[in-house]
């Protein structure tokens, strides 16, 4: 896990790279790799790479960034892991390729050398990369199927720059500031900001599973090479597989113990983040069927959770003790956060109504000293956790043909307003049930949504709104994660949520939390291998909704206490210690260095702070 960017002056006209500006982007990223720099620039000055290595996988400096291939040919920079890499350096060993390290890294630069870009889809893991062939000059930039890892970019005047932060993009010095609406509307109605729009218009992030190809005419259209919705809709076709039917408790044992199997290849120690729930508990059960000793875990408590149902850590503790893991719980408290929030504010790197849970427990396994955990992250959106997967498809049947009425549901939403919803006993949206909860797209937004669309102008100026909407649909972050759209409704929500809460919050969440304690957070049950084994089982008539199978995967099931405790979400008291916070208080100025760093700190606050 590493931070990573680069410059390359394509056009003729553009100025040559600049190495302080690379220098300046690099290191504010240096909480993203504390055990290295590196900086590499070509010959003539028109592209050059800068790296901050967190070491993970041959931790020698043999596995040193940038990484140039035996022949200079070919250099290369990662964020991320890539799990399958002891295999893939074997058959090509077996082709006669030679190593000069056992880093993940060089396994890069000579399967781009056997196969060009196709060598994406043989890829394992989470990773964001640059890649530049000087044969060919072109560049080749990459994310990986789910989007864990970030990579940010900005192409102006005959330059493309990259980053593995927007902030990072910004410190470089050469890109404008300027907001974009369409950062500031999908933050309002989604909570996060939707890829791949950011809050600065010249600043666009590569989709999940994109590749982009830069030469000396310019930048292309990111090409996709994988998608989740792909996936289902293969899945549909080829229908279940005879082993889920067979025997379904052993068939998603296999499939979870292979992915945590791989995502513990590591040349340090491996922890876990552990809650009361499933998720979490399941994966340290695997851990251990898996091989690992001495697995340390890491649980969140507060004071006013205290002896009621949102306290983890008495089931965690529980949990703990039946795998046998060396356990902390580790007590948050509100002084603790106070203290914290400018720093936590000046570390997220687009605004997200959530991440503080993940500040925390990254702060912890990082007191522990460990640079690598795994998260049950993913877990709701495969296996059908979330109430969504029930009332998303209920309010879909239910509302198909009064949606289908011409103007209907725009009537009721008007007819409310005049009326007042509050004397109605309705919320904004539920007057939006007719006009959007027809379609998968609209209801997702119904569930989803942090406001809706028809409120926006009581929040930001009108002609942000206005702008802001013709850049970014309110509908088009959804429409086009269910292209193409598979029949199952169950396929359909799991789309919406791994595509867009889980991608735009969850994960970037973690990505930039995590990173600012220099902790790798890595996600087992977000694996595009393990979904691409699961989806046709998981999408068809063989499976309900639930994670009770997950449970029953580890050798040493998770008690009933666990499987059938209510959800309740790995949750924080955030929204009651905003309110006595400075950035809550229009009237306090908000403290340093989130004032200058993060422009949206004060909306943030009030946005998460005023929820319940």
């Amino acid at each position: 896990m590493c931070g990573l960017n680069g410059i390359f002056a394509y056009a003729r006209a553009a100025p040559a790279v600049r190495t302080e500006e690379l220098i300046r982007t690099r290191d504010h990223m240096a909480n993203r790799g504390p055990d290295g720099t590196g900086l590499w620039v070509s010959a003539e000055t028109r592209v050059g790479f800068g790296h901050r290595r967190l070491s993970i996988i041959d931790l020698s400096d043999a596995g040193h960034q940038p990484m140039t291939s035996a022949d200079g040919a070919l250099t290369v920079v990662l964020n991320g892991e890539i799990y399958n890499y002891q295999a893939l350096r074997g058959a090509l060993i077996a082709k006669g390729h030679a190593f000069q390290s056992t880093s993940d890294t060089e396994v890069l630069l000579h399967l781009y050398a056997e196969k060009g870009d196709q060598m994406l889809e043989d890829l394992r893991g989470m990773f964001a990369l640059a890649l530049w062939d000087n044969r060919r000059r072109r560049l080749l930039m990459a994310r990986d199927p789910y989007g864990i890892k970030p990579l940010y970019y900005s192409d102006t005047g005959g330059t493309i720059r990259f980053a593995s932060q927007v902030k990072a993009l910004l410190a470089g010095g050469a890109i404008s500031r300027e907001s974009d609406p369409a950062g500031q509307v999908g933050f309002h109605l989604w909570g996060s900001v939707p890829e791949p729009f950011t809050n600065y218009r010249d600043i666009r992030a590569l989709p999940a599973g994109s590749a982009l190809v830069v030469d000396e005419d310019g930048a292309g259209s990111p090409t996709s090479f994988f998608s989740i919705a792909s996936v289902f809709c293969d899945a549909e076709r080829r229908g279940p597989d005879p082993a889920a039917a067979a025997d379904a408790g052993s068939f998603v044992r296999q499939a979870v113990l292979d992915s945590v199997r791989h995502h513990l290849i590591a040349d340090v120690p491996v922890g876990a983040f552990l809650s009361a729930g499933i998720d979490s508990g399941a994966l340290v059960g695997l851990m251990r069927d898996a091989g690992a000793n001495d697995i340390q875990t890491v649980t969140l408590a507060f004071d006013e959770f205290r002896g009621q149902p949102e306290d983890e850590a008495p089931l965690a503790e529980e949990i703990a003790r039946l795998y046998g893991t060396q356990h902390v719980t580790r007590v948050v408290t509100e002084q603790e956060f106070q203290e914290d929030l400018p720093a936590i504010l000046d570390a997220m790197d687009q605004p997200s109504i959530d991440g503080i849970n993940s500040w925390f427990v990254a702060k912890a396994a990082r007191e522990l000293g460990l640079k690598v955990a795994l998260s049950g992250v993913g877990g709701d959106e495969l296996f059908g956790g979330y109430p969504s997967f029930r009332s998303i498809p209920a309010w879909v049947s239910r509302m198909r043909l009064p949606a289908k009425i011409p103007f209907a549901g725009r009537a009721v939403r008007t007819l409310a307003g005049w009326v007042g919803p509050e004397r109605l006993g309705l919320n904004a949206k539920s007057v939006g049930m007719v006009e959007l909860g027809g379609t998968f797209p609209g209801a997702y937004l119904l569930r989803r949504g942090l406001f809706m669309p028809w409120e926006l102008e009581k929040l930001l100026d009108p002609d942000v709104v206005s702008a802001g909407l013709d850049r970014l649909a309110a509908l088009a972050p959804a429409t086009e994660a269910l292209t193409p759209e598979p029949r199952s409704g169950f396929s359909k929500v799991a789309i919406l949520e791994s595509a867009l809460y889980m991608r735009n919050q969850l994960l970037r969440d973690t990505d930039w939390a995590s990173m600012a304690h220099s902790l790798e957070v890595r996600t087992p049950l977000v694996d595009s291998v393990l979904l691409e084994t699961l989806a046709s089982y998981l999408g068809s008539s063989l499976h309900e909704p639930g994670k009770e199978l997950l449970a029953k995967a580890p050798q040493t099931p998770l008690p009933d206490a666990v499987v059938y405790r209510p959800k309740t979400g790995f949750g924080t008291p955030i929204a009651s210690w905003l309110k006595r916070s400075a950035f809550f208080d229009s009237q306090t100025p908000p403290p340093e260095p989130a004032t200058a760093a993060s422009p949206w700190a004060r909306q943030w606050a009030v946005q998460v702070g005023g929820r319940d």
